[in-house]
C-alpha cells in the first residue's frame, strides 16, 4: 500500500518536477501525432480541463493578501512593470517583428497582460527572495490581470484581430474566477480537517502536479490540432520564437534595471520573478478557447522560455551578482 502511494505520488508530480523536459517532449509528440491523426475531438474537453488545471493553483489563495501590503515601493514597481511597461513592450514587438501576424501578436499580448505565474512563490522560496511579498504580488497580479486582460486586448489588438470582449469576459470568468471560488472553498474545507502546517507539508506539494497534467493535455491538444499548419510554415514558427525571445530579453532588462536601482537582492529577485513568470496556464486556456490556433501556438511556445530563463538567470546572479546586494 505504501509503495503504491509512493508510485502514485511520483507519477502525479512528475510533470511539475520536470517541466523543462516534459514541455518539449509534449510539444514534439503533439506535432508528430497531429501529422497522422485527427485530434480535433479532444478540443471538446479543453475548457473543463482548463478549469480543472487552474483550480489546484487556487487552493490556498488568500483574498486578504490583496489588502495587507507593506512594501509599497515594491508593489508600485511591480504594477508599473506588469501593467504598463511589459504590455507596451509587447505592443512594440507586435507592431514591428510580428507585423502581418495578428494572431501571434494577440498571443504575445495575452502573455504580457496576465502575470502571476503558478510557480512564482515556489521559485521565490528556492531563490531566497521575499516570500511574503511575493505571495501578495502574485495574488494582486492575477486578479488585476484577469480584470484588465479584456480591456488591454481590445484596446491594443482590437484593430488587428477580432476580439469578442463579451466572450473574453465569459471565458476569463470560467477559467479564473470559477476555479478561484472553488479553490478558496476547498482551502476552507481542508482547514477544518488539517492544520496549516499539514496542508503546507502534505497537500500543497501535490497541487502543482495536478495542474501540470492538465497543462500536458492542453499543450498536446492545441499543438496537435494545428501540426500541419505549424510544420508547413517555418517562417511562422521562427517569427513566434523570435518575438518571444525578444519579449523575455526585454523583461530581463527592465527587471534587472529596476532591481539594481531600487531594491536589495531579496526584493530584487522577488520583482524579477513576478515579472518573468507569466501565468501561462491561464494564458493558454484563454488563447485556446477565445482565439485562433496561432494565438494558442504562441502561448505554447512561451513554455520553452519561461522556466529556463528564471533558472539560468538565478545561476548567473548567484555567481555574478546581476541583482544589487545592498
Amino acid at each position: 500500500m505504501v509503495l503504491s502511494a509512493m508510485i502514485l505520488r511520483y507519477l502525479l508530480t512528475f510533470p511539475a518536477r520536470h517541466l523543462a523536459l516534459v514541455i518539449p517532449v509534449v510539444l514534439s509528440a503533439g506535432l508528430v501525432t497531429g501529422l497522422f491523426l485527427d485530434t480535433s475531438p479532444l478540443k471538446t474537453f479543453i475548457l473543463p480541463v482548463t478549469i480543472l488545471m487552474i483550480y489546484p493553483a487556487m487552493i490556498g489563495f488568500q483574498p486578504g493578501d490583496l489588502f495587507s501590503f507593506k512594501e509599497k515601493k515594491l508593489m508600485l514597481c511591480n504594477l508599473g512593470l506588469n501593467f504598463l511597461v511589459l504590455p507596451a513592450w509587447a505592443l512594440l514587438i507586435g507592431r514591428t517583428l510580428l507585423a502581418g501576424r495578428p494572431e501571434l501578436f494577440a498571443g504575445l499580448l495575452i502573455i504580457s497582460v496576465i502575470p502571476g505565474g503558478n510557480m512564482v512563490v515556489a521559485f521565490t522560496m528556492m531563490f531566497k527572495g521575499n516570500v511574503p511579498a511575493s505571495l501578495k504580488l502574485a495574488a494582486t497580479n492575477l486578479i488585476l490581470g484577469s480584470f484588465l486582460a479584456p480591456v488591454y486586448l481590445y484596446a491594443l489588438a482590437g484593430t488587428t484581430v477580432s476580439v469578442d470582449v463579451g466572450h473574453l469576459v465569459r471565458t476569463i470568468s470560467l477559467v479564473v474566477f470559477v476555479p478561484l471560488v472553488m479553490g478558496i472553498s476547498t482551502h476552507r474545507w481542508l482547514m477544518r480537517h488539517y492544520s496549516e502546517e499539514e496542508f503546507r507539508q502534505r497537500i500543497r506539494p501535490l497541487l502543482p502536479g495536478l495542474s501540470s497534467w492538465g497543462l500536458v493535455y492542453i499543450l498536446f491538444t492545441s499543438i496537435s490540432m494545428k501540426a500541419t499548419m505549424i510544420l508547413g510554415c517555418p517562417p511562422l514558427l521562427i517569427q513566434g520564437l523570435g518575438g518571444l525571445l525578444l519579449f523575455y530579453l526585454g523583461v530581463l532588462a527592465f527587471t534587472v534595471f529596476l532591481a539594481r536601482r531600487l531594491f536589495d537582492r531579496r526584493d530584487g529577485i522577488t520583482l524579477f520573478l513576478n515579472g518573468v513568470l507569466r501565468n501561462l496556464a491561464i494564458s493558454i486556456g484563454l488563447a485556446v478557447t477565445a482565439f485562433g490556433s496561432q494565438t494558442a501556438m504562441m502561448v505554447a511556445l512561451a513554455f520553452l522560455f519561461q522556466q529556463q530563463i528564471a533558472v539560468w538567470f538565478w545561476k548567473l546572479d548567484s555567481r555574478w551578482s546581476a541583482l544589487s546586494r545592498k
